[in-house]
Protein backbone atom coordinates (compact mmCIF):
# COMPACT_ATOMS: atom_id res chain seq x y z
CA UNK A 1 0.00 0.00 0.00
CA UNK A 2 1.14 3.58 -0.71
CA UNK A 3 0.70 6.57 1.57
CA UNK A 4 -2.09 9.07 0.92
CA UNK A 5 -0.46 11.78 -1.20
CA UNK A 6 -3.18 14.28 -0.30
CA UNK A 7 -2.05 14.04 3.32
CA UNK A 8 1.69 14.13 2.60
CA UNK A 9 3.29 17.16 0.94
CA UNK A 10 6.88 17.77 -0.18
CA UNK A 11 7.59 21.49 -0.41
CA UNK A 12 9.89 23.92 -2.20
CA UNK A 13 11.71 26.79 -0.52
CA UNK A 14 12.86 30.09 -2.00
CA UNK A 15 15.95 32.09 -1.01
CA UNK A 16 13.62 34.52 0.75
CA UNK A 17 12.11 31.64 2.71
CA UNK A 18 15.58 30.56 3.80
CA UNK A 19 16.28 34.05 5.12
CA UNK A 20 13.30 33.65 7.47
CA UNK A 21 15.45 31.21 9.45
CA UNK A 22 13.31 28.08 9.23
CA UNK A 23 11.90 26.32 6.17
CA UNK A 24 9.66 23.27 5.95
CA UNK A 25 10.44 20.53 3.45
CA UNK A 26 7.73 17.98 4.14
CA UNK A 27 4.63 17.51 6.24
CA UNK A 28 2.12 14.71 6.36
CA UNK A 29 0.23 11.87 7.98
CA UNK A 30 0.11 8.19 7.18
CA UNK A 31 -1.61 5.13 8.59
CA UNK A 32 0.29 1.85 8.49
CA UNK A 33 -2.11 -1.05 8.93
CA UNK A 34 -1.47 -4.35 10.65
CA UNK A 35 0.74 -6.59 8.49
CA UNK A 36 1.85 -3.85 6.06
CA UNK A 37 5.50 -3.41 5.19
CA UNK A 38 7.15 -0.26 6.51
CA UNK A 39 7.92 2.25 5.14
CA UNK A 40 5.00 2.59 2.74
CA UNK A 41 5.71 3.07 -0.95
CA UNK A 42 5.31 6.32 -2.86
CA UNK A 43 7.69 8.68 -1.04
CA UNK A 44 10.39 10.50 -3.08
CA UNK A 45 13.61 8.55 -3.50
CA UNK A 46 15.65 10.70 -1.10
CA UNK A 47 13.18 9.90 1.70
CA UNK A 48 12.96 6.15 1.14
CA UNK A 49 14.91 3.79 3.36
CA UNK A 50 15.24 0.16 4.26
CA UNK A 51 14.68 -0.85 7.87
CA UNK A 52 17.52 -3.31 7.37
CA UNK A 53 20.04 -0.52 6.72
CA UNK A 54 18.50 2.68 8.09
CA UNK A 55 19.29 6.06 6.52
CA UNK A 56 20.69 9.58 6.94
CA UNK A 57 18.73 12.74 6.05
CA UNK A 58 19.83 16.32 5.35
CA UNK A 59 17.02 17.82 7.48
CA UNK A 60 15.36 17.62 10.87
CA UNK A 61 12.10 15.76 11.27
CA UNK A 62 9.58 15.47 14.09
CA UNK A 63 7.49 12.31 14.01
CA UNK A 64 4.51 11.83 16.33
CA UNK A 65 2.98 8.38 16.86
CA UNK A 66 -0.68 8.48 17.87
CA UNK A 67 -1.55 4.79 17.48
CA UNK A 68 0.41 1.56 17.62
CA UNK A 69 3.99 0.89 18.59
CA UNK A 70 7.42 0.14 17.18
CA UNK A 71 11.10 0.90 17.71
CA UNK A 72 13.75 3.56 17.05
CA UNK A 73 17.55 3.55 16.99
CA UNK A 74 20.16 6.11 15.95
CA UNK A 75 23.90 6.67 16.01
CA UNK A 76 23.69 8.34 19.44
CA UNK A 77 20.63 6.54 20.85
CA UNK A 78 20.31 2.85 21.68
CA UNK A 79 17.35 0.94 20.28
CA UNK A 80 14.24 2.08 22.13
CA UNK A 81 10.60 1.09 22.12
CA UNK A 82 8.14 3.56 20.59
CA UNK A 83 4.55 3.69 21.80
CA UNK A 84 1.58 5.92 21.07
CA UNK A 85 2.10 9.41 22.43
CA UNK A 86 5.82 9.43 21.59
CA UNK A 87 7.52 12.12 19.50
CA UNK A 88 10.95 11.37 18.07
CA UNK A 89 13.33 13.78 16.39
CA UNK A 90 15.59 13.02 13.44
CA UNK A 91 18.73 15.11 12.99
CA UNK A 92 20.53 15.96 9.73
CA UNK A 93 23.64 13.87 9.15
CA UNK A 94 22.64 11.44 11.92
CA UNK A 95 22.14 7.79 10.95
CA UNK A 96 18.83 6.46 12.23
CA UNK A 97 16.38 3.63 11.75
CA UNK A 98 12.84 3.01 12.93
CA UNK A 99 9.74 1.01 12.14
CA UNK A 100 6.30 0.19 13.45
CA UNK A 101 5.53 -3.26 14.85
CA UNK A 102 4.16 -5.38 11.99
CA UNK A 103 1.47 -6.84 14.24
CA UNK A 104 0.16 -3.40 15.20
CA UNK A 105 1.11 -0.84 12.56
CA UNK A 106 0.85 2.79 13.63
CA UNK A 107 -0.47 6.26 12.81
CA UNK A 108 2.36 8.69 12.10
CA UNK A 109 2.44 12.47 11.78
CA UNK A 110 5.64 13.90 10.29
CA UNK A 111 7.11 17.31 9.58
CA UNK A 112 10.57 18.01 8.17
CA UNK A 113 12.46 21.30 8.42
CA UNK A 114 15.85 23.01 8.37
CA UNK A 115 17.35 26.43 9.09
CA UNK A 116 19.57 28.54 11.30
CA UNK A 117 16.86 28.88 13.97
CA UNK A 118 16.77 25.17 14.77
CA UNK A 119 20.56 24.86 14.34
CA UNK A 120 20.98 27.50 17.05
CA UNK A 121 18.68 25.65 19.46
CA UNK A 122 20.65 22.45 18.97
CA UNK A 123 23.94 24.28 19.59
CA UNK A 124 22.51 25.77 22.80
CA UNK A 125 21.42 22.37 24.09
CA UNK A 126 17.64 22.64 23.92
CA UNK A 127 17.59 19.41 21.89
CA UNK A 128 20.30 16.78 21.56
CA UNK A 129 21.31 13.77 19.51
CA UNK A 130 21.51 11.72 22.70
CA UNK A 131 17.88 12.39 23.64
CA UNK A 132 15.70 12.26 20.51
CA UNK A 133 12.59 10.78 22.19
CA UNK A 134 9.87 12.84 23.88
CA UNK A 135 7.01 11.23 25.79
CA UNK A 136 4.19 13.75 25.50
CA UNK A 137 1.27 11.33 25.57
CA UNK A 138 -1.71 11.63 23.24
CA UNK A 139 -2.25 15.35 23.01
CA UNK A 140 -5.04 16.95 20.98
CA UNK A 141 -3.16 20.22 20.59
CA UNK A 142 -0.13 18.53 19.04
CA UNK A 143 -2.39 16.62 16.62
CA UNK A 144 -4.17 19.85 15.66
CA UNK A 145 -0.84 21.56 14.95
CA UNK A 146 0.14 18.80 12.53
CA UNK A 147 -3.30 18.93 10.90
CA UNK A 148 -3.04 22.69 10.52
CA UNK A 149 0.39 22.29 8.93
CA UNK A 150 -0.99 19.76 6.43
CA UNK A 151 -3.81 22.16 5.51
CA UNK A 152 -1.40 25.08 5.03
CA UNK A 153 0.94 22.92 2.92
CA UNK A 154 -1.94 21.74 0.75
CA UNK A 155 -3.14 25.28 -0.03
CA UNK A 156 0.36 26.78 -0.39
CA UNK A 157 -0.92 30.35 -0.24
CA UNK A 158 1.51 33.30 -0.25
CA UNK A 159 3.67 33.15 2.89
CA UNK A 160 2.86 29.50 3.58
CA UNK A 161 6.49 28.71 4.46
CA UNK A 162 6.44 31.40 7.17
CA UNK A 163 3.13 30.07 8.51
CA UNK A 164 4.56 26.55 8.63
CA UNK A 165 7.70 27.85 10.37
CA UNK A 166 5.45 29.30 13.07
CA UNK A 167 3.73 25.94 13.52
CA UNK A 168 7.08 24.14 13.81
CA UNK A 169 8.28 26.66 16.39
CA UNK A 170 5.08 26.08 18.37
CA UNK A 171 5.54 22.31 18.10
CA UNK A 172 9.15 22.51 19.28
CA UNK A 173 8.21 24.73 22.21
CA UNK A 174 5.25 22.55 23.14
CA UNK A 175 7.29 19.34 23.04
CA UNK A 176 10.19 20.89 24.96
CA UNK A 177 7.80 22.18 27.63
CA UNK A 178 5.89 18.89 27.92
CA UNK A 179 9.10 16.92 28.35
CA UNK A 180 10.51 19.41 30.87
CA UNK A 181 7.31 19.31 32.93
CA UNK A 182 7.25 15.53 32.87
CA UNK A 183 10.89 15.40 34.03
CA UNK A 184 10.10 17.94 36.75
CA UNK A 185 7.16 15.91 38.04
CA UNK A 186 9.44 12.90 38.36
CA UNK A 187 11.73 14.90 40.66
CA UNK A 188 11.38 14.06 44.37
CA UNK A 189 11.48 17.81 45.06
CA UNK A 190 8.78 18.77 42.54
CA UNK A 191 6.10 19.36 45.21
CA UNK A 192 8.54 21.19 47.48
CA UNK A 193 9.44 23.67 44.74
CA UNK A 194 5.78 24.19 43.88
CA UNK A 195 5.10 24.93 47.56
CA UNK A 196 7.99 27.39 47.54
CA UNK A 197 6.69 29.18 44.43
CA UNK A 198 3.21 29.54 45.92
CA UNK A 199 4.65 30.82 49.20
CA UNK A 200 6.76 33.37 47.32
CA UNK A 201 3.77 34.51 45.25
CA UNK A 202 1.74 35.05 48.41
CA UNK A 203 4.49 36.83 50.38
CA UNK A 204 6.77 38.67 47.95
CA UNK A 205 5.40 42.03 49.20
CA UNK A 206 7.18 41.44 52.50
CA UNK A 207 10.91 41.33 53.19
CA UNK A 208 10.89 37.68 52.14
CA UNK A 209 14.25 36.02 51.59
CA UNK A 210 15.13 32.79 49.82
CA UNK A 211 16.76 31.60 53.04
CA UNK A 212 13.40 31.88 54.79
CA UNK A 213 11.74 29.77 52.11
CA UNK A 214 14.48 27.14 52.31
CA UNK A 215 14.02 26.96 56.09
CA UNK A 216 10.27 26.48 55.61
CA UNK A 217 11.06 23.44 53.46
CA UNK A 218 13.61 22.09 55.99
CA UNK A 219 16.25 22.33 53.26
CA UNK A 220 19.68 23.92 53.27
CA UNK A 221 19.82 27.15 51.29
CA UNK A 222 22.50 25.87 48.89
CA UNK A 223 20.48 22.74 48.09
CA UNK A 224 17.25 24.74 47.76
CA UNK A 225 18.85 27.29 45.43
CA UNK A 226 20.29 24.57 43.19
CA UNK A 227 17.04 22.59 42.90
CA UNK A 228 14.87 25.69 42.50
CA UNK A 229 16.97 26.92 39.59
CA UNK A 230 17.00 23.50 37.94
CA UNK A 231 13.21 23.27 37.99
CA UNK A 232 12.25 26.90 37.32
CA UNK A 233 15.16 28.50 35.48
CA UNK A 234 15.36 31.23 38.18
CA UNK A 235 17.51 31.61 41.27
CA UNK A 236 15.11 31.96 44.27
CA UNK A 237 15.89 35.62 45.01
CA UNK A 238 15.66 36.42 41.30
CA UNK A 239 12.20 34.82 41.23
CA UNK A 240 11.06 36.97 44.17
CA UNK A 241 12.31 40.12 42.47
CA UNK A 242 10.58 39.17 39.20
CA UNK A 243 7.32 38.87 41.14
CA UNK A 244 7.86 42.35 42.59
CA UNK A 245 8.50 43.83 39.14
CA UNK A 246 5.46 42.09 37.64
CA UNK A 247 3.19 43.42 40.39
CA UNK A 248 4.66 46.91 40.21
CA UNK A 249 3.93 47.03 36.46
CA UNK A 250 0.31 46.12 37.13
CA UNK A 251 -0.02 48.76 39.85
CA UNK A 252 1.58 51.43 37.67
CA UNK A 253 -0.87 50.87 34.83
CA UNK A 254 -4.03 49.83 36.69
CA UNK A 255 -4.08 52.13 39.74
CA UNK A 256 -3.55 55.77 40.66
CA UNK A 257 -1.04 54.92 43.40
CA UNK A 258 2.09 57.06 43.52
CA UNK A 259 5.47 55.55 42.68
CA UNK A 260 6.41 55.75 46.37
CA UNK A 261 3.24 53.92 47.41
CA UNK A 262 3.87 51.23 44.81
CA UNK A 263 7.46 50.78 45.95
CA UNK A 264 6.29 50.03 49.50
CA UNK A 265 3.33 47.96 48.28
CA UNK A 266 5.61 45.48 46.49
CA UNK A 267 8.08 45.24 49.36
CA UNK A 268 10.84 47.77 48.70
CA UNK A 269 12.11 49.76 51.72
CA UNK A 270 13.39 52.59 49.55
CA UNK A 271 11.72 54.37 46.64
CA UNK A 272 15.12 55.21 45.16
CA UNK A 273 16.19 51.57 45.22
CA UNK A 274 12.87 50.58 43.64
CA UNK A 275 13.25 53.16 40.86
CA UNK A 276 16.83 52.13 40.11
CA UNK A 277 15.96 48.42 40.13
CA UNK A 278 12.89 48.95 37.95
CA UNK A 279 14.89 50.93 35.38
CA UNK A 280 17.63 48.29 35.28
CA UNK A 281 14.99 45.64 34.51
CA UNK A 282 12.83 47.58 32.05
CA UNK A 283 15.04 50.44 30.75
CA UNK A 284 12.35 52.85 31.95
CA UNK A 285 11.78 54.62 35.24
CA UNK A 286 8.42 53.71 36.88
CA UNK A 287 6.95 57.07 35.81
CA UNK A 288 8.18 56.67 32.24
CA UNK A 289 6.79 53.15 32.09
CA UNK A 290 3.38 54.31 33.34
CA UNK A 291 3.21 57.11 30.75
CA UNK A 292 4.35 54.83 27.93
CA UNK A 293 1.80 52.08 28.61
CA UNK A 294 -1.13 54.43 29.29
CA UNK A 295 -0.32 56.44 26.17
CA UNK A 296 -0.53 53.31 24.01
CA UNK A 297 -3.79 52.02 25.49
Amino acid sequence: MSFNQDKFKYLLESEQDVQWGLTISTVGFQTVLQGENYPLKGHPENYLFSTEKGRTLDEYQLLYITRGKGWFVSEHCNRSDISEGTVFMLFPGEWHNYSCDEKNGWDEYCIGFRGVNIDSRIQKGFFSLEKPLFHTGINEEIVNLYKKAITVARKQETGYQQMLAGIVNYLLGFIYSAEANMSSKESVHYNDINRAKIFMQENFQTNLSAQTVAKMLNMSYSKFRKIFKQLTGFAPNQYIMELKIKESKALLTQTQLSVKEIAYAVGFDSMDYFCNFFKNKTKYSPSEYRCLILKNK
